[in-house]
């Protein structure tokens, strides 16, 4: 069953297509979060206050929320193949009329339709991705596809730095618009496989998804998890800059410097997380990030640059085993909509309430105290793990 075929392709006569979709979400994915590292001219551009910019994550996150639910609905219509296409055109299109945005509220609107825009890729990426090849290949798959958000964390920084050389803030945003929209027309033309239709979520499946307290506590635990990554690395060159007096540009380059370690970092967690448990694993690692974003907002000068180092390295090994323990919650028929609840509700707490939240706080004088309280949330994730009892353990 394994021997490669024309149903049953290698692995790596499949790597063309799964680079295909890696790039696609690698522009999807830096279409959201290069906001970071843009909110300082932002700000001065259009006379944002903190908590104004806090929110524009929150807007993103909860289109990401509301398309990610909907998806499937989607998909069951037009295929897969063509979701992704749509998704691909629609977040170039919302990033080109973001980059014309002249106002606050025109920003808030472009955004929430860039997070709906955006939310439609992954269920229809993931499922074309292991559609493509062999079961026994999905790890190797997947770990590849999983490359685009940890290489989005270190480009986005340093393109917006590269492109603020010659253009506004604005002409990174039509520069990745641009890039998305010439990819959804590639993949028009030359992408491979997705050529089926989905499934629309099945409600039957979410009272006994609702009844098990893994999945609310794995809900929390992913909310955390996200705003030890995201939630943190939106308001960190905001942070370096109005805080601790650094120059943009060198704000932006520790920034990218320091999620160089997440490309490799994930697959040592993977590892530790098969030896260990998922749920030691994520004790301990939030046990870390917790202490470390603590830190962040209350060490000397001197030693902040290495906390901005510290503080991501172990804040990427949740999600390894955060979905190795996602994945064991429920029935297999209902795995699918687990994720499909999880993952977007976290992203609304922990890459979009989260940075608001840091940005009230700066707004009223308190951005160390607002990270520090952030830190203290994950450090509360270290005990919450520990109550995770998976029914299918």
């Amino acid at each position: 069953m394994n021997t490669p075929t024309p149903e049953n392709p290698s692995f790596f006569s499949q790597l063309g297509p799964i680079l295909f979709l890696t790039t696609i979400f690698f522009l999807n994915f830096i279409g959201r979060i290069v906001f970071a590292p843009l909110i300082p001219s932002i700000e001065n551009d259009l006379g944002l206050d903190h908590t104004e910019a806090g929110s524009m994550f929150l807007l993103i996150s909860l289109g990401y929320f509301i398309s990610l639910l909907g998806s499937g609905f989607l998909s069951s219509r037009l295929t897969h193949r063509r979701t992704i296409i749509v998704s691909a055109l629609s977040v170039g299109i919302v990033l080109i009329c973001t980059s014309f945005s002249n106002s606050l509220w025109s920003v808030r609107l472009s955004l929430l339709f860039l997070g709906l825009a955006a939310g439609l890729y992954l269920p229809s990426g993931i499922t074309t991705l292991t559609s493509l090849i062999s079961v026994k290949h999905w790890g190797k798959a997947v770990a590849i596809h999983e490359l685009a958000p940890n290489l989005g964390f270190v480009v986005a920084p340093l393109l917006s730095e590269l492109f603020m050389i010659w253009f506004s803030w604005r002409g990174v945003i039509l520069f990745l618009g641009t890039g998305s929209i010439l990819m959804g027309i590639a993949f028009a033309f030359f992408g491979r496989g997705g050529e089926f239709l989905g499934e629309a979520p099945n409600f039957g499946s979410l009272k006994t998804l609702f009844l098990e307290p893994a999945f609310w506590i794995m809900t929390v635990l992913f909310s955390f998890g996200i705003c030890g990554t995201l939630g943190i690395y939106t308001m960190l060159p905001l942070y370096l800059v109005t805080e601790q007096g650094f120059d943009r540009s060198w704000a932006n380059t520790l920034v990218a410097l320091s999620r160089i370690s997440g490309v490799f970092m994930a697959f040592i967690a993977g590892w530790v997380s098969d030896r260990l448990g998922p749920k030691l694993t994520m004790s301990g690692v939030f046990l870390i990030t917790g202490l470390m974003t603590i830190l962040l907002s209350s060490v000397p000068d001197a030693w902040i640059v290495i906390l901005v180092f510290l503080q991501p390295v172990m804040a990427v090994c949740f999600f390894p085993p955060g979905f190795a323990a996602l994945a064991s919650i429920g029935p297999p028929n209902a795995r699918n909509v687990a994720v499909s609840l999880t993952i977007p509700a976290a992203f609304i707490f922990g890459g979009g309430a989260i940075p608001m939240g840091i940005g009230m706080m700066a707004d009223a004088g308190f951005f160390d105290l607002g990270i520090a309280l952030a830190g203290g949330l994950i450090l509360t994730g270290s005990l919450l793990a520990l109550l995770l009892r998976s029914p299918r353990q």
